[in-house]
């Protein structure tokens, strides 16, 4: 799958001209709802829901609003270049002037319409993520750390020792506590 398959030309809008957080959400659910046949109002809800769970304002001008809807059974997307920036609560608090609207299916997405890969692989070493014990994350990425070298093994948290029991009765306690 790939991006043309999710945003086509009629979910390209520039110079959208909106003043307000939701004002925008109501243009885009307009122009979502004539792409997916939903109804306008169901898709401003869905938003609007994800919108009170937190911000998505993600930064540098850039915001993605995003819901699950049980009446498509693909992947949409809108995006939008604002005539000029908003205030959309974002957490770097800058104002937004980039908009890229996602709607998935609430049911899962069949693997062969999926636009990532199903193993999420190491992107230096093609090594099953599992198998990376370090992920570095940054604010826009997760990347496994290409030496294997470098790696380190994740460490189980430390128990603390309980106060009247004897050593040997705290190993088979902390035994017991991780699993062994």
């Amino acid at each position: 799958m790939d991006l043309s398959s999710i945003i086509g030309p009629e979910g390209v809008i520039a110079g959208l001209k909106t003043a307000t957080k939701k004002q925008a959400l109501q243009e885009l659910a307009a122009r979502a709802a004539e792409i997916t046949g939903v109804h306008e109002r169901t898709i401003f809800d869905i938003l609007l829901e994800r919108e009170r769970l937190g911000t998505t304002g993600v930064g540098q001008g850039i915001a993605i609003p995003h819901g699950k809807l049980a009446e498509i059974d693909r992947l949409f997307g809108l995006f939008a270049r604002l005539d000029q920036p908003i205030d959309f609560e974002s957490i770097d608090e800058q104002p937004v002037d980039l908009i890229f609207l996602l709607l998935a299916p609430r049911a899962p997405v069949p693997i062969t319409s999926r636009p990532w890969p199903r193993s999420r692989a190491c992107c230096a070493t093609a090594t099953p993520a599992k198998n990376c014990a370090t992920a570095t994350r940054s604010k826009r990425s997760t990347r496994c750390s290409p030496n294997p070298a470098s790696r380190t093994q994740l460490k189980t948290p430390r128990v603390p020792p309980h106060p009247t029991l004897s050593s040997q009765e705290e190993r088979a306690r902390h035994r017991a506590l991780k699993g062994h």
